[in-house]
Protein backbone atom coordinates (compact mmCIF):
# COMPACT_ATOMS: atom_id res chain seq x y z
CA UNK A 1 0.00 0.00 0.00
CA UNK A 2 1.33 3.42 -0.93
CA UNK A 3 2.05 5.46 2.21
CA UNK A 4 2.05 9.21 1.62
CA UNK A 5 3.66 11.36 4.35
CA UNK A 6 3.72 15.02 3.32
CA UNK A 7 4.84 16.16 6.77
CA UNK A 8 8.02 14.05 6.59
CA UNK A 9 8.65 15.19 3.04
CA UNK A 10 8.42 18.83 4.13
CA UNK A 11 10.81 18.29 7.02
CA UNK A 12 13.42 16.64 4.82
CA UNK A 13 12.94 18.90 1.82
CA UNK A 14 16.05 20.55 0.42
CA UNK A 15 15.78 24.39 0.40
CA UNK A 16 15.23 25.83 -3.02
CA UNK A 17 18.16 27.77 -4.53
CA UNK A 18 16.21 31.04 -4.37
CA UNK A 19 15.55 30.52 -0.64
CA UNK A 20 19.24 29.87 0.02
CA UNK A 21 20.16 32.96 -1.99
CA UNK A 22 17.75 35.12 0.03
CA UNK A 23 19.24 33.89 3.30
CA UNK A 24 22.77 34.52 2.09
CA UNK A 25 21.88 38.02 0.91
CA UNK A 26 20.17 38.87 4.19
CA UNK A 27 23.19 37.70 6.16
CA UNK A 28 25.57 39.64 3.88
CA UNK A 29 23.46 42.80 4.27
CA UNK A 30 23.35 42.44 8.06
CA UNK A 31 27.09 41.79 8.26
CA UNK A 32 27.84 44.85 6.10
CA UNK A 33 25.74 47.12 8.33
CA UNK A 34 27.19 45.64 11.52
CA UNK A 35 30.75 46.02 10.22
CA UNK A 36 30.20 49.64 9.19
CA UNK A 37 28.63 50.49 12.55
CA UNK A 38 31.42 48.81 14.53
CA UNK A 39 34.12 50.62 12.55
CA UNK A 40 32.65 54.13 12.55
CA UNK A 41 30.41 54.06 15.64
CA UNK A 42 33.15 54.70 18.26
CA UNK A 43 34.08 57.95 16.44
CA UNK A 44 30.56 59.43 16.64
CA UNK A 45 29.96 61.98 19.40
CA UNK A 46 26.95 63.72 20.86
CA UNK A 47 27.24 67.51 20.47
CA UNK A 48 25.43 69.54 23.12
CA UNK A 49 25.08 73.29 22.81
CA UNK A 50 25.27 74.81 26.30
CA UNK A 51 23.53 77.99 27.42
CA UNK A 52 24.70 79.89 30.49
CA UNK A 53 22.20 80.57 33.26
CA UNK A 54 22.38 83.32 35.82
CA UNK A 55 23.44 81.93 39.16
CA UNK A 56 23.57 78.35 37.95
CA UNK A 57 25.36 75.88 35.72
CA UNK A 58 25.01 75.91 31.95
CA UNK A 59 22.16 73.84 30.57
CA UNK A 60 21.79 72.06 27.21
CA UNK A 61 20.07 74.24 24.62
CA UNK A 62 20.37 71.96 21.59
CA UNK A 63 21.71 68.57 20.58
CA UNK A 64 23.30 67.23 17.42
CA UNK A 65 25.94 64.74 16.37
CA UNK A 66 29.52 64.89 15.15
CA UNK A 67 32.29 62.61 13.96
CA UNK A 68 35.90 62.60 15.17
CA UNK A 69 38.32 62.76 12.24
CA UNK A 70 41.67 63.05 14.07
CA UNK A 71 42.96 61.48 17.33
CA UNK A 72 43.73 64.93 18.80
CA UNK A 73 40.05 65.87 18.80
CA UNK A 74 39.02 67.45 15.49
CA UNK A 75 35.28 66.92 15.06
CA UNK A 76 33.16 67.57 11.96
CA UNK A 77 29.54 68.57 12.47
CA UNK A 78 26.89 70.87 10.96
CA UNK A 79 27.11 74.64 11.04
CA UNK A 80 23.44 74.84 11.99
CA UNK A 81 24.13 72.73 15.10
CA UNK A 82 26.74 75.13 16.51
CA UNK A 83 25.97 78.48 14.86
CA UNK A 84 25.69 81.40 17.27
CA UNK A 85 26.83 79.41 20.32
CA UNK A 86 30.16 79.44 22.17
CA UNK A 87 29.99 76.62 24.73
CA UNK A 88 29.74 72.96 23.80
CA UNK A 89 30.02 69.56 25.41
CA UNK A 90 30.94 66.43 23.48
CA UNK A 91 30.12 62.93 24.71
CA UNK A 92 31.73 59.95 23.02
CA UNK A 93 30.42 56.41 22.63
CA UNK A 94 31.99 55.38 25.97
CA UNK A 95 30.21 58.17 27.84
CA UNK A 96 33.27 60.41 28.28
CA UNK A 97 32.36 64.11 28.28
CA UNK A 98 34.67 66.88 27.09
CA UNK A 99 34.38 70.59 26.44
CA UNK A 100 34.85 71.86 22.88
CA UNK A 101 35.24 75.06 20.89
CA UNK A 102 34.55 76.04 17.29
CA UNK A 103 37.62 76.33 15.06
CA UNK A 104 35.55 77.54 12.11
CA UNK A 105 32.29 77.07 10.27
CA UNK A 106 31.00 77.39 6.73
CA UNK A 107 27.24 78.07 6.57
CA UNK A 108 27.40 77.81 2.76
CA UNK A 109 27.95 74.06 3.09
CA UNK A 110 26.42 73.68 6.58
CA UNK A 111 29.72 72.37 7.96
CA UNK A 112 31.64 73.27 11.11
CA UNK A 113 34.86 72.11 12.73
CA UNK A 114 35.18 71.67 16.50
CA UNK A 115 38.20 70.99 18.68
CA UNK A 116 37.73 68.82 21.78
CA UNK A 117 39.40 70.61 24.67
CA UNK A 118 41.14 67.85 26.60
CA UNK A 119 40.66 64.39 25.09
CA UNK A 120 43.38 62.73 23.06
CA UNK A 121 43.76 59.38 21.27
CA UNK A 122 40.11 59.39 20.37
CA UNK A 123 38.64 56.82 18.01
CA UNK A 124 38.41 58.24 14.49
CA UNK A 125 36.51 57.53 11.30
CA UNK A 126 38.43 57.85 8.01
CA UNK A 127 37.03 60.13 5.32
CA UNK A 128 36.21 58.32 2.07
CA UNK A 129 35.79 59.39 -1.55
CA UNK A 130 32.20 60.44 -2.23
CA UNK A 131 32.87 60.50 -5.97
CA UNK A 132 33.09 56.71 -5.93
CA UNK A 133 29.47 56.38 -4.74
CA UNK A 134 26.81 54.76 -6.91
CA UNK A 135 23.04 54.98 -6.75
CA UNK A 136 21.72 51.99 -4.86
CA UNK A 137 24.89 51.59 -2.79
CA UNK A 138 24.48 50.62 0.87
CA UNK A 139 25.04 53.48 3.35
CA UNK A 140 24.73 53.67 7.13
CA UNK A 141 23.84 56.76 9.21
CA UNK A 142 25.04 56.98 12.82
CA UNK A 143 23.99 59.65 15.30
CA UNK A 144 21.91 60.65 18.29
CA UNK A 145 18.38 61.24 17.00
CA UNK A 146 15.87 62.57 19.52
CA UNK A 147 18.32 61.86 22.33
CA UNK A 148 18.72 58.14 21.56
CA UNK A 149 22.47 57.59 21.71
CA UNK A 150 24.49 55.81 19.00
CA UNK A 151 21.53 55.01 16.77
CA UNK A 152 22.28 53.17 13.51
CA UNK A 153 20.04 53.32 10.44
CA UNK A 154 20.75 51.88 7.02
CA UNK A 155 19.59 52.51 3.48
CA UNK A 156 20.90 53.21 0.02
CA UNK A 157 22.19 56.15 -1.95
CA UNK A 158 19.00 57.38 -3.63
CA UNK A 159 20.59 60.08 -5.79
CA UNK A 160 23.83 62.02 -6.20
CA UNK A 161 24.70 65.61 -7.06
CA UNK A 162 21.58 67.16 -5.51
CA UNK A 163 21.35 70.83 -4.49
CA UNK A 164 19.93 71.78 -1.09
CA UNK A 165 19.22 75.23 0.32
CA UNK A 166 21.21 75.95 3.48
CA UNK A 167 19.87 77.85 6.46
CA UNK A 168 21.45 81.07 5.18
CA UNK A 169 19.57 80.78 1.88
CA UNK A 170 22.49 79.64 -0.28
CA UNK A 171 22.48 76.39 -2.22
CA UNK A 172 24.68 73.56 -0.98
CA UNK A 173 25.92 71.73 -4.05
CA UNK A 174 26.83 68.05 -4.52
CA UNK A 175 24.52 66.73 -1.82
CA UNK A 176 23.88 63.00 -1.36
CA UNK A 177 20.23 61.90 -1.14
CA UNK A 178 19.59 58.77 0.91
CA UNK A 179 16.71 56.86 2.42
CA UNK A 180 18.66 55.99 5.60
CA UNK A 181 16.32 57.34 8.28
CA UNK A 182 17.35 60.64 9.90
CA UNK A 183 15.67 62.54 12.72
CA UNK A 184 16.43 65.71 14.71
CA UNK A 185 19.71 65.03 16.50
CA UNK A 186 21.25 63.15 13.56
CA UNK A 187 22.49 66.47 12.17
CA UNK A 188 26.29 66.51 11.92
CA UNK A 189 26.68 62.75 12.23
CA UNK A 190 28.38 60.64 9.58
CA UNK A 191 26.94 58.79 6.62
CA UNK A 192 29.34 55.89 6.05
CA UNK A 193 29.89 53.18 3.45
CA UNK A 194 30.24 49.47 4.14
CA UNK A 195 33.95 49.96 4.96
CA UNK A 196 33.07 52.45 7.72
CA UNK A 197 34.46 55.41 5.75
CA UNK A 198 32.68 58.77 6.09
CA UNK A 199 31.23 59.61 2.68
CA UNK A 200 28.84 62.32 3.89
CA UNK A 201 27.84 64.52 6.84
CA UNK A 202 24.12 64.20 7.54
CA UNK A 203 22.47 67.59 7.29
CA UNK A 204 18.72 67.60 6.62
CA UNK A 205 15.42 65.85 6.31
CA UNK A 206 12.29 66.99 4.50
CA UNK A 207 9.50 67.12 7.03
CA UNK A 208 6.41 65.24 5.90
CA UNK A 209 8.39 63.18 3.39
CA UNK A 210 9.44 59.59 3.97
CA UNK A 211 12.82 58.26 2.95
CA UNK A 212 14.21 61.58 1.65
CA UNK A 213 17.27 62.65 3.64
CA UNK A 214 20.44 64.50 2.71
CA UNK A 215 24.16 64.54 3.50
CA UNK A 216 26.95 66.90 2.41
CA UNK A 217 29.40 64.89 0.28
CA UNK A 218 32.72 63.97 1.91
CA UNK A 219 34.78 65.46 -0.93
CA UNK A 220 33.14 68.83 -0.28
CA UNK A 221 33.78 68.32 3.45
CA UNK A 222 37.48 67.61 2.76
CA UNK A 223 37.83 70.91 0.90
CA UNK A 224 36.02 72.86 3.63
CA UNK A 225 38.04 71.09 6.33
CA UNK A 226 41.33 72.19 4.78
CA UNK A 227 40.17 75.80 4.51
CA UNK A 228 38.88 75.90 8.09
CA UNK A 229 42.12 74.46 9.47
CA UNK A 230 44.22 76.96 7.50
CA UNK A 231 42.11 80.11 7.66
CA UNK A 232 39.24 79.55 10.07
CA UNK A 233 36.82 80.27 7.21
CA UNK A 234 36.30 79.36 3.59
CA UNK A 235 37.19 82.04 1.06
CA UNK A 236 35.84 80.97 -2.32
CA UNK A 237 35.10 82.22 -5.79
CA UNK A 238 31.52 82.76 -6.91
CA UNK A 239 30.31 82.57 -10.51
CA UNK A 240 26.57 82.82 -9.91
CA UNK A 241 25.27 79.36 -10.76
CA UNK A 242 23.46 76.43 -9.21
CA UNK A 243 24.60 73.09 -10.60
CA UNK A 244 24.34 69.35 -10.21
CA UNK A 245 26.54 66.45 -11.25
CA UNK A 246 25.32 65.03 -14.57
CA UNK A 247 26.39 62.33 -17.01
CA UNK A 248 28.31 63.23 -20.16
CA UNK A 249 27.31 61.27 -23.27
CA UNK A 250 30.08 58.95 -24.44
CA UNK A 251 29.59 60.14 -28.00
CA UNK A 252 29.82 63.81 -27.03
CA UNK A 253 32.88 63.14 -24.87
CA UNK A 254 34.60 61.29 -27.72
CA UNK A 255 33.86 64.04 -30.27
CA UNK A 256 35.12 66.72 -27.87
CA UNK A 257 38.23 64.75 -26.91
CA UNK A 258 37.17 64.53 -23.26
CA UNK A 259 37.85 61.85 -20.69
CA UNK A 260 34.87 62.92 -18.57
CA UNK A 261 32.04 60.54 -17.86
CA UNK A 262 30.34 63.28 -15.80
CA UNK A 263 30.39 67.05 -15.42
CA UNK A 264 28.66 69.90 -13.56
CA UNK A 265 25.38 70.82 -15.28
CA UNK A 266 24.13 74.36 -14.70
CA UNK A 267 20.57 74.32 -13.38
CA UNK A 268 20.19 78.04 -12.61
CA UNK A 269 22.04 81.28 -13.32
CA UNK A 270 22.17 84.51 -11.34
CA UNK A 271 21.22 87.38 -13.69
CA UNK A 272 24.24 89.59 -14.27
CA UNK A 273 26.53 87.13 -12.44
CA UNK A 274 29.99 86.17 -13.73
CA UNK A 275 28.78 82.99 -15.51
CA UNK A 276 25.77 84.68 -17.09
CA UNK A 277 27.87 87.65 -18.22
CA UNK A 278 30.41 85.29 -19.81
CA UNK A 279 27.66 83.62 -21.90
CA UNK A 280 27.06 80.37 -20.02
CA UNK A 281 23.50 79.05 -20.06
CA UNK A 282 21.34 76.63 -18.09
CA UNK A 283 21.86 72.97 -19.08
CA UNK A 284 25.45 73.68 -20.16
CA UNK A 285 27.65 70.93 -18.67
CA UNK A 286 30.94 72.31 -17.35
CA UNK A 287 33.71 69.79 -18.02
CA UNK A 288 36.91 71.82 -17.52
CA UNK A 289 38.02 74.92 -15.63
CA UNK A 290 41.49 76.43 -16.00
CA UNK A 291 42.53 73.29 -17.87
CA UNK A 292 41.52 70.94 -15.03
CA UNK A 293 38.81 68.33 -15.45
CA UNK A 294 35.45 69.03 -13.80
CA UNK A 295 33.70 65.72 -13.24
CA UNK A 296 31.13 67.01 -10.78
CA UNK A 297 30.04 69.85 -8.56
CA UNK A 298 32.64 69.02 -5.92
CA UNK A 299 35.42 69.58 -8.49
CA UNK A 300 33.94 72.96 -9.40
CA UNK A 301 33.70 73.99 -5.73
CA UNK A 302 37.33 72.97 -5.20
CA UNK A 303 38.56 74.82 -8.28
CA UNK A 304 36.73 78.03 -7.40
CA UNK A 305 39.22 78.69 -4.61
CA UNK A 306 40.43 82.07 -3.41
CA UNK A 307 43.38 81.97 -5.87
CA UNK A 308 40.95 82.36 -8.79
CA UNK A 309 38.99 85.34 -7.43
CA UNK A 310 39.03 88.41 -9.73
CA UNK A 311 41.02 86.76 -12.50
CA UNK A 312 39.89 85.28 -15.79
CA UNK A 313 39.20 81.55 -15.65
CA UNK A 314 38.68 79.58 -18.87
CA UNK A 315 35.58 77.44 -18.41
CA UNK A 316 34.81 74.77 -21.01
CA UNK A 317 31.27 73.41 -21.27
CA UNK A 318 29.26 71.09 -23.47
CA UNK A 319 26.23 72.73 -25.07
CA UNK A 320 24.02 70.38 -27.09
CA UNK A 321 27.06 68.14 -27.60
CA UNK A 322 29.46 70.90 -28.74
CA UNK A 323 32.40 72.00 -26.60
CA UNK A 324 32.43 75.76 -26.01
CA UNK A 325 34.88 77.96 -24.11
CA UNK A 326 34.07 80.95 -21.87
CA UNK A 327 36.19 83.45 -19.95
CA UNK A 328 34.65 83.80 -16.48
CA UNK A 329 35.91 86.15 -13.79
CA UNK A 330 34.80 84.84 -10.36
CA UNK A 331 33.83 87.26 -7.63
CA UNK A 332 34.50 86.59 -3.97
CA UNK A 333 31.45 85.03 -2.41
CA UNK A 334 30.33 87.41 0.33
CA UNK A 335 30.43 86.18 3.91
CA UNK A 336 26.96 85.48 5.32
CA UNK A 337 25.58 88.13 7.61
CA UNK A 338 25.61 87.28 11.28
CA UNK A 339 22.26 86.17 12.62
Amino acid sequence: MFDSCPERETENATPLPSEVADDVLQDAYSNAVISAAERAGPAVVRVEVLKAQKGGPSRPAGVGSGVVISPDGLVLTNSHVVHGASDFRLTDAEGRAMEARVLGEDPDTDLALLRAGSARNLAIAPIGDSKSLKRGQLVVAIGNPLGFESTVTAGVVSALGRSLRAGNGRLIEDVIQTDAALNPGNSGGPLVNARGEVIGINTAIIRGAQGICFAVASNTAQFVLGELIQHGRVRRGFIGIAAQTAAVSRGHARLAGLGNATGAMITALEPGGPASSAGLMTYDIIVRADGEAVTGVDDLIRLLSHERIDRAVTVEALRRGQLKSFDVRPNERPMPKAA
